[in-house]
């Protein structure tokens, strides 16, 4: 996998990714162009256990008809900034059974998702689910 990032000016970067797609990164403090790469660190972690979690709850022809998942970290107070706390909420929507969705979202965690798993090596990763029928 291949990755990189082109200064554009002052603090706006364009990332590119081995696929061919482009992501602006904004390090400014207003974050108005772009998010900032930590910020893209969440969002990269929502993704990639929102997959998990669809792909594991549709292997079990769980009736899922919808899933956010939100993240909210904490971080260190002096550089580097890494994250030092991550609660994840996920949000089902659907007539999926209890059991089921706890099993997906603790297989994502604990197994499968390669973003938290890396995280876990800085940051304590917790998460709560809720039920939107």
């Amino acid at each position: 996998m291949i990755a990189s990032a082109e200064w554009k000016q002052e603090m706006l970067f364009d990332g590119k990714s081995e696929s061919g797609h482009t992501v602006r990164f904004d390090a400014s403090s207003e974050h108005a162009a772009g998010p900032s790469p930590m910020e893209m660190v969440l969002a990269a972690l929502c993704g990639c256990t929102s997959v998990d979690v669809v792909s594991i709850l549709q292997k079990k022809r769980e009736p899922l008809e919808g899933l956010t998942v939100t993240a909210q970290a904490e971080q260190a107070a002096e550089p580097p900034r890494v994250f030092t706390k991550i609660h994840l909420t996920y949000k089902i929507r659907g007539k999926v059974m209890q059991k089921a969705a706890e099993d997906a979202v603790s297989l994502s965690k604990n197994k499968y998702c390669s973003v938290s798993k890396m995280l876990e090596k800085a940051a304590t990763v917790s998460y709560s689910i809720e039920y939107e029928g």
